[in-house]
């Protein structure tokens, strides 16, 4: 076993994986970015590292800065967590050519199932089902015209690189098809540096079904029974449960035999989840992911697996610590994820500072969380901030348990998720067992959750508490040859602020919380013409040039912002006589955009 791991990631999921380090009695060591270099995860780590500037390019996805710290750290292995370098190649194989152990599957299995084309072509050849499409990339709109009218509309257009809702696109109809080809490969080329895309047949309203899988060196592949993902928005997902409220016995062992097989098919080892839609008792592969998945959690819950110490002891040479015939499934898990965002505002980015931070608590409740009191949410990142799972006897039990625990959840100063959870779970749609997709799009539910956000948030409110502390303590990131280490200070508050080259952490509260400018929104206010944006982001696309004449509703401009692409559409008809924005550039909350008379 492992006496030191390097988590190469951050938040929640890096705290999640140093708890089991901790358990199995293995230092940790974190890796920061300059805005995180007071976040939850590095004080919790056993010794940390700076890895460079914030933007992801220059930090978490810095694979030569990741090894040189492992080195200098003397780690023996990486854990990766999902996303960031999660599922790429280059990166497990920089790891073996340094003599340091990937925690994760091997390269060529990453990148077998890393593109969904391959995937898709193994699969096809394994005799795993797969959703009627191409297994070869689609080169432009007009083949993939020829294509869509052989497999019927609506089709999807997929990054052959993509994976949690990235690069996915849906075209209703021809009119669609070069929108969502173009969007697709725009994306595909931003999360995964590969543009390709492929087409598939777009099923309206399956399940999305999931079985997750550990796989040893040993010859021993287990499947740890399904999860159910459906309830999403922009096809990444929101709520997951285990086991799926409409699966069978025999169901269930149908797809965990299918996930069996797709694991076998590429040489796998590791924690992974195969991925599939379920539409009737028609299940066919979607993906596999080749990492720890965001929901296994529920899946813990209901096993009482520690997915992530498979995966450690996995790396480390051992066998699986169970048989198949070990596992069975007990009571139900619920998971609702935590993220900086306005559901009202159509899931819109949500970043700034959390004023006040109470987590639940008491029997079944599990907090996955990387933030607390006075953490800065940074627009750079995923918006994600914890996840709230829940265990009881049986569904119905479990959703009043997690509604508990919702109104036990107290997160002031940024919009979140916990609004909408309340509001869904309490529906009957959701009590049916139903995919919700009706409530996801109706704009005015949504918009329902305006009030309920506010109050949440307690927006307009200071947190004097918070200003006072600053009286009393503050606490310093000092690094010295790039490691960072801790420093109190008790006394009155700096007339210059931090001296001596030290950085001072957001805990102790001695910088200003920023200004925030008034929340602007994509609506004109029927005077100046003015459209603002909502969200603080990059501009990826302009779409239209001053002096065009636009419908009601047309597209002004993509922003992305938190790893979401935001469609900006003009709210009045007329004459655009002013663009405010430039592609590539960034725009802040409330900046003009465009005026629209």
């Amino acid at each position: 076993m492992f006496d030191k791991v390097l988590v190469a990631n951050r938040g929640e999921i890096a705290i999640r994986v140093m708890r089991t380090l901790e358990e199995l009695g293995i230092a940790s060591v974190a890796v920061y970015s300059e805005p995180d270099r007071d976040a939850p995860h590095v004080r919790r780590a056993d010794e940390a590292y700076l890895l460079g500037p914030g933007p992801a390019p220059e930090s978490y996805l810095n694979i030569p800065k990741i090894i040189e710290v492992a080195q200098k750290a003397g780690a023996q292995a990486i854990h990766p967590g999902y996303g960031f370098l999660a599922e790429n190649a280059t990166f497990a194989r920089a790891c073996a050519d340094a003599g340091i152990v990937f925690i994760g599957p091997p390269p060529e299995a990453i990148e077998a199932m890393g593109s969904k084309t391959r995937a898709r072509e193994l699969m096809k050849a394994a005799g795993v089902p797969i959703v009627p499409g191409t297994t070869d990339p689609v080169e432009s709109v007009e083949e993939a015209a020829k294509i869509a009218a052989e497999i019927g509309y609506p089709v999807a257009f997929k990054a052959a690189g993509g994976g949690g809702g990235k690069g996915f696109r849906v075209a209703e109809s021809e009119d669609d098809l070069e929108k969502a080809f173009e969007g697709a490969s725009r994306e595909g080329e931003k999360f995964f540096a590969d543009p390709t895309v492929y087409i598939e047949r777009y099923i309206p309203d399956p399940r999305h079904v999931e079985v997750q899988i550990l796989a040893d060196d040993h010859g021993n592949i287990v499947y740890l029974f399904e999860r159910d993902c459906s309830i999403q928005r922009r096809h990444q997902k929101l709520i997951e449960e285990a086991p799926g409220p409409l699966v069978t016995p025999e169901l269930r062992e149908r797809i965990g035999q299918i996930g069996v097989e797709a694991a076998r098919a590429v040489g796998y080892r590791s924690a992974g989840t195969v991925e599939g839609l379920l539409s009737g008792d028609q299940y066919y592969f979607l993906e596999m992911n080749t990492r720890v998945q965001v929901e296994h959690c529920v899946t813990e819950m209901v096993t009482g697996v520690d997915i992530v110490r498979e995966q450690i002891r996995i790396a480390a040479g051992e066998p699986i610590s169970f048989k198949q015939e070990d596992l069975e499934i007990r009571g139900h898990a619920i998971e609702c994820r935590i993220n900086a965002e306005s559901a009202a505002k159509n899931f819109a980015p949500a970043p700034g500072k959390i004023t006040h931070y109470r987590e639940p608590a008491g029997p079944g409740v599990r907090v996955d969380s990387g933030v607390e009191a006075g953490y800065e949410v940074l627009p750079l990142y995923d918006p994600m901030i914890a996840k709230l799972i829940v265990w009881d006897v049986d569904r119905e039990a479990a959703t009043r348990r997690m509604l508990r625990a919702l109104h036990e959840y107290e997160i002031g100063g940024i919009r979140t998720l916990i609004p909408f959870h309340k509001k869904l779970l309490a529906t009957e749609q959701w009590a049916r067992g139903e995919t919700c997709r009706d409530l996801l799009g109706d704009k005015e539910w949504l918009r329902s959750l305006e009030e309920p956000e506010r109050e949440a948030a307690g927006e307009a409110q200071l947190d004097e508490a918070a200003e006072e502390e600053v009286k009393v303590e503050r606490r310093y990131a000092v690094e010295v040859s790039g490691r960072r280490f801790d420093v109190r200070v008790i006394g009155p508050p700096p007339v210059g602020g931090a001296s001596n080259g030290a950085v001072p952490t957001q805990a102790q509260g001695a910088r200003k919380p920023p200004q925030r400018r008034k929340r602007g929104s994509s609506s004109s206010d029927g005077a100046s013409g003015e459209l603002v944006s909502p969200i603080q982001g990059t501009v990826l696309k302009v779409a239209v040039q001053e002096g065009a004449e636009v419908e009601q509703g047309a597209l002004i401009c993509v922003i992305e912002a938190m790893k979401m692409e935001n469609e900006i559409t003009a709210p009045v008809a007329g004459k655009v006589v002013k663009i405010g924005v430039n592609e590539g550039g960034a725009v802040a909350i409330g900046e003009t955009i465009a005026v629209i008379q």
